[in-house]
């Protein structure tokens, strides 16, 4: 059973995915004091108050943070905003290798299609 565990974890999938985990988590955190520390105060300018964190509504006993979910979405667009940066830029590179590397198998069929094709004719 160890040695299942060791080749399991050896598997370049689950060590690059632990590594997206840790940078995704040091990213959000990075994300989160920009929201709370840039983003809030220059939002607070302009509707005169500064933490939008301490935006609630109560109604009743209920109480209502929505300061909080405006800094949640706020950390989301953000954070979805550069991942969608990463994936086009990765797909841009990853089209230019595709391109470079050259013709493959399946150019290779349509030139025996198309020699069959002519040799028929």
């Amino acid at each position: 059973m160890f040695k299942e565990f060791k080749q399991f974890i050896a598997r370049g999938n689950v060590i690059d995915l632990a590594v997206g985990v840790i940078i995704g988590a040091a990213f959000t955190s990075i994300v989160k004091s920009l929201v709370s520390n840039i983003i809030n105060p220059l939002i607070g300018i302009f509707i005169g108050k500064i933490d939008l964190s301490n935006l609630v509504l109560k109604v009743g006993d209920a109480t209502f943070k929505y300061g909080s979910f405006i800094n949640s979405v706020i950390n989301f667009l953000i954070i979805s905003f550069i991942v969608f940066l990463i994936v086009k830029a990765v797909n841009k590179i990853t089209k230019k290798e595709k391109k470079e590397a050259g013709p493959t198998a399946e150019d290779y069929l349509k030139d025996i299609r198309d020699l069959l094709e002519s040799k028929t004719e």
